[in-house]
């Protein structure tokens, strides 16, 4: 088994982002988010290391359902912010989500939901940016995406197909999710949903992405499989989301300084 280390790759690139930092006036990332969970926790404290790591300040704001919106209007006319994060999910209040997410003013939605954002969508991102850091060939492949949500299955599909690659499109509607899939030599997962793809579904030597939160997408018989090529889960594309965030409050800050 071949397994598409994020930490390991994500290193590299944060190499790559120290660096082009020392270059920059002062950047400010602001992370906004609704409640607290465990989860979250965790995932805002990796990416708090990363800035520090790197040389970018980044500040956490845990709002209520009252104050989230006003704090993101705030935040987006505040000059000292180059770049908003809205953490999701939101534990009380999910029915703002799509509200908050689009409040960020596009110049400073460096997670690319906000409509009319001027960046790339992270976790799309972050996992072709794996494939590549793994040569992974995409060429002449079909690729399942299993899962089509705004976040990452939907703009990742649309990211590919517009490459000229064949995409597979599965969610909740797909009749025979296991026969499609096991027609892909390249499998990619973000549901969510706990041990949705077993090992029956792969085809023989497969590439497969699990991109679930909070939790693995893939049954434990996959992870025995030992002529799979797959990302762990934590530790795949997890490190690399945290880095393609980072590339764009970089961006961010470039456009901020013309």
């Amino acid at each position: 088994m071949k397994l598409l280390d994020g930490r390991e790759a994500a290193d590299f690139i944060k190499a790559r982002h120290a660096g082009e930092v020392r270059g920059l006036p002062p950047m400010r990332l602001a992370i906004v988010r609704q409640g607290a969970t465990a989860a979250t926790d965790m995932y805002l404290r990796v990416k708090q290391r990363y800035g520090d790591d790197i040389g970018i300040d980044v500040d956490l704001y845990t709002e209520t359902g009252a104050t989230l919106l006003k704090r993101i209007h705030q935040l987006n006319s505040d000059d000292s912010v180059m770049a908003i994060n809205v953490e999701l999910p939101f534990t009380d209040a999910p029915e703002l989500t799509n509200e908050a997410l689009a409040a960020v003013t596009p110049s400073k939605d460096v997670e690319g939901f906000a409509p009319g954002s001027e960046f790339e969508v992270v976790t799309p991102k972050a996992i072709m940016w794996l494939l590549a850091a793994y040569n992974i060939d995409l060429k002449a492949r079909r690729i399942g995406i299993v899962g089509l949500g705004k976040l990452v299955g939907a703009p990742l599909a649309e990211r590919l197909e517009a490459s000229g690659h064949t995409v597979m499109r599965c969610d909740e509607h797909t009749k025979d999710l296991a026969a499609q899939l096991s027609e892909c030599p390249v499998v990619i997962t973000a549901t969510g949903q706990p041990g949705l793809i077993t090992a029956s579904m792969l085809a023989d030597g497969a590439v497969v992405v699990d991109a679930g939160a909070p939790k693995s997408d893939l049954a434990d018989d996959v992870l025995a499989r030992p002529d799979l090529t797959r990302t762990p889960n934590p530790g795949g594309v997890g490190p690399m989301t945290v880095a393609a965030l980072f590339d764009n409050v970089i961006l961010a800050c470039r456009r901020a300084r013309k």
